[in-house]
């Protein structure tokens, strides 16, 4: 089988020839390294968009700057009939630190639902079908909806203390919003079910510690559960990246209508284990991300965690090993040489468990 598909296997709830073993397109740097471990069965996860989002009457404008301590940093400036907001955000690698967000206060809910109501989205599905020709069968092509609108408000509106804050002090305001992204995300969903894309990740980096499992539950979940009935009537499968604990959320999820979760982590990292996750979620793929904190160990380590990984998963269907958080520098070449030779070795017999 191809990289991509022992993938589609896994996600289909087959078994596949080896166990898979994915790293985002961001964290495998091209080199002669990186040839050899496509050419060994490592599979590529290429994000890319379905659709582009379009203003009207608001207007979005970026300028990137260096500051003064000659860091980059990309301010933007949103104008709106309510009001105008602003946000600085300072690139970091393949991710990005929200040192501004475009809510500072009770002042801005109004421009921030004008933002909102005003943009539609349209499809880009060109671009994304010419990605999957060109990556052929060495990579899995997926797209996004981009966060639920609770995390949307949490993570990118307001940030954690802000949310807090409001949600003692303004809760109406906050529902309302809420209740906008909602609007909001149900324009996206039908966009992304007739694009060509097979998955879709639907937002994800739930802490239980901030949203609890009452919000998890009531504000959440639903609209997990409406994006999939709509991408699952497509054949679309919809994950969930869901890479803290999970032992809180765990029968929510359990219940979800979600084909596959994405980049959990497993224990010594998270609070769950990998045999704890199949037994919690047997009829949903379990995509995860090897945990972070053991690439800091010897190779022997790293090949005996992959083992332990495998035979916690056994038999071995719906299963995924992904990279989905970077390395400590210098270390992935090895690491993921280390990983993808245990998947091949220990993937094309039975697993014991």
């Amino acid at each position: 089988m191809t990289p991509r598909e022992r993938v589609d296997a896994a996600l289909r709830g087959e078994m596949p020839d080896a166990i898979p073993f994915t790293v985002y397109e961001c964290m495998l740097p091209k080199s002669a390294a990186e040839r050899r471990l496509r050419n060994d069965g490592l599979c590529i996860v290429e994000r890319s968009s379905v659709f582009a989002t379009v203003y009207h009457e608001v207007e979005v404008a970026s300028t990137t700057y260096v500051g003064d301590d000659g860091l980059e940093r990309v301010r933007t400036e949103v104008t709106t009939p309510a009001g105008n907001l602003r946000a600085v955000d300072r690139p970091a690698g393949f991710t990005s630190w929200h040192e501004e967000r475009l809510f500072h206060g009770p002042e801005d809910y109004e421009a921030l639902e004008c933002m909102i109501g005003d943009r539609t989205y349209e499809p880009r599905y060109e671009g994304f079908a010419e990605l999957q020709a060109l990556m052929g069968d060495d990579a899995s092509v997926r797209a996004a909806i981009g966060y639920s609108p609770l995390q949307e408000i949490i993570y990118t509106l307001m940030g954690v203390t802000e949310f807090s804050i409001q949600w003692a002090e303004n809760r109406d305001r906050v529902l309302r919003l809420y209740n906008a992204l909602i609007e909001d995300r149900r324009r996206i969903y039908e966009v992304v079910a007739r694009s060509p894309a097979q998955t879709v990740n639907y937002g994800g980096n739930v802490s239980p510690e901030v949203v609890g499992k009452e919000r998890f539950e009531t504000m959440i979940l639903p609209h997990y559960d409406e994006a999939a009935e709509v991408l699952q009537a497509h054949g679309i499968k919809m994950g969930v990246h869901f890479d803290a604990n999970t032992r809180l959320l765990a029968p929510g999820i359990a219940r979800s209508r979600m084909d596959y979760v994405e980049a959990f982590t497993p224990y010594p990292d998270t609070d769950m284990t990998v045999r704890e996750a199949r037994e919690a979620w047997p009829n949903k793929t379990l995509w995860i991300n090897f945990p972070s904190s053991v690439h800091l160990e010897s190779t022997d380590s790293i090949a005996e965690m992959t083992r332990s990984l495998l035979r916690e998963a056994a038999p071995g269907n719906r299963f995924i090993i992904g990279i989905t958080e970077d390395l400590p520098p210098g270390r992935w070449q090895g690491n993921f040489e280390t990983i993808l030779g245990v998947c091949n070795r220990f993937g094309r017999t039975p697993i014991a468990g």
